[in-house]
């Protein structure tokens, strides 16, 4: 794609929310073509495998045509080099996520000094939602389909099919 703006919009989805859509959408709308990037993150005890993410995601990006999902291991910078892209697409909430991504985007920008950082806010409806709140909800048996697509709460139900429906 010559010309274009690729970028790239990492995280773990470990489940994605209403909140992550939101952010792909409005991403979608920034770049010609936006790559959803699931971490995989070996470090972390996840509730859903990086390919279980990756398929939640796709059925619920279908309706994006420049939104691609694939992942990840190792440093961003390199993915996003092996990827062409020069565009970091990161979500805000709150000002501490604020303090640990512009760490990041200025380590990232010194490592490949040609990709560049651009935080979107959260949406003030998604402000307060995180995967970590949504994997508590369900796991206490509550109803988390307020904050996630219907794909993932399908997902969730199968994993905890005592939660409130």
């Amino acid at each position: 794609m010559p010309n274009s703006l690729i970028a790239v919009f990492p995280g773990s989805f470990d489940p994605p929310t209403n909140g992550h859509l939101d952010l792909i959408a409005r991403g979608a709308r920034i770049a010609n073509h936006l790559i959803v990037a699931v971490l995989q993150n070996t470090q972390k005890n996840a509730l859903f495998t990086t390919a279980e993410r990756s398929e939640m995601l796709k059925e619920c990006v279908a309706h994006l045509p420049n939104v691609e999902i694939d992942s990840f291991d190792g440093l961003l910078v390199d993915y996003a080099a092996h990827r062409h892209a020069h565009i970091i697409l990161r979500g805000i909430r709150t000002i501490s996520d604020y303090e640990t991504e512009s760490q990041m985007a200025l380590l990232n920008h010194r490592m490949r000094p040609e990709t560049e950082t651009i935080f979107l806010t959260a949406s003030a409806e998604h402000t307060f939602l995180s995967s970590r709140m949504v994997k508590e909800i369900i796991t206490l048996g509550g109803d988390a389909s307020p904050f996630v697509p219907e794909p993932v709460m399908r997902q969730l139900r199968g994993r905890f099919p005592t939660a409130k429906r």
